[in-house]
């Protein structure tokens, strides 16, 4: 469960977008929203001492990473939750090495958004699976491999399956194994990643720079 009242800050330099964003937030009972800012160098943001950062990085000057630097150097303790407008894999990875707990496309629903954002306040990370299904497709066409700590053959194709946004009855359906064997699959990949969250499984993979 994560706690009721998450304070939100809201990053976006278009005012009506970032009022649009705003209203969202405001209309959650489990958000705070406690300011929003045209850019993270705002001397502001750090006095609104926000858990959670969510930034549209498509209409800031700068690089990804020094925009990323700029809202941890501001609030070290917050999560930082990127919006974009592309389905791009080499930003999103950008992202999370930066420093974001979320990568989130802005083409989905307000509801998804909330989920999403939620995801990350309850202490996980999120990535849109249509873009770390499309990095971990990508890779493992050009010959890449994972190597993570000790998966097994059959695991890491579970991981891919996973990072694509796949249940264990498609993961089943697309192996041809039963229910249960993808779901005991699933189980050791957890305890191997030290997760519990089918989207964190994707980020670790992608973070550590090994799908």
């Amino acid at each position: 469960m994560i706690s009721v009242g998450l304070r939100v800050a809201i990053i976006e330099s278009q005012v009506l977008f970032a009022k649009a964003l705003c209203g969202i937030f405001a209309d959650d009972s489990e958000f705070t929203v406690v300011g929003d800012f045209r850019n993270p160098a705002a001397a502001s943001l750090a006095a609104a001492r926000p858990d959670l950062i969510v930034i549209d990085l498509d209409g800031q000057p700068v690089d990804i990473g020094q925009t990323l630097t700029t809202c941890t150097e501001a609030v070290p303790n917050a999560r930082i939750c990127v919006l974009s407008m592309h389905l791009s894999p080499e930003m999103m990875q950008r992202c999370l090495s930066s420093g974001a707990e979320a990568y989130i496309v802005k083409d989905i629903s307000p509801a998804e958004l909330l989920r999403a954002v939620k995801t990350v306040g309850g202490g996980q990370s999120y990535v849109d699976p249509r873009v770390a299904g499309g990095l971990l497709r990508r890779r493992s066409m050009n010959g890449g491999k994972p190597d993570i700590m000790e998966l097994s053959t059959r695991e890491s194709e579970v991981l891919k399956l996973i990072a694509e946004g796949l249940a264990n009855k498609q993961i089943s359906a697309r192996l041809h194994l039963s229910e249960k064997t993808v779901k005991n699959h699933v189980s050791r990949i957890f305890s191997k990643l030290n997760i519990s969250a089918r989207t964190q499984a994707a980020v670790h993979a992608i973070r550590a720079g090994i799908v």
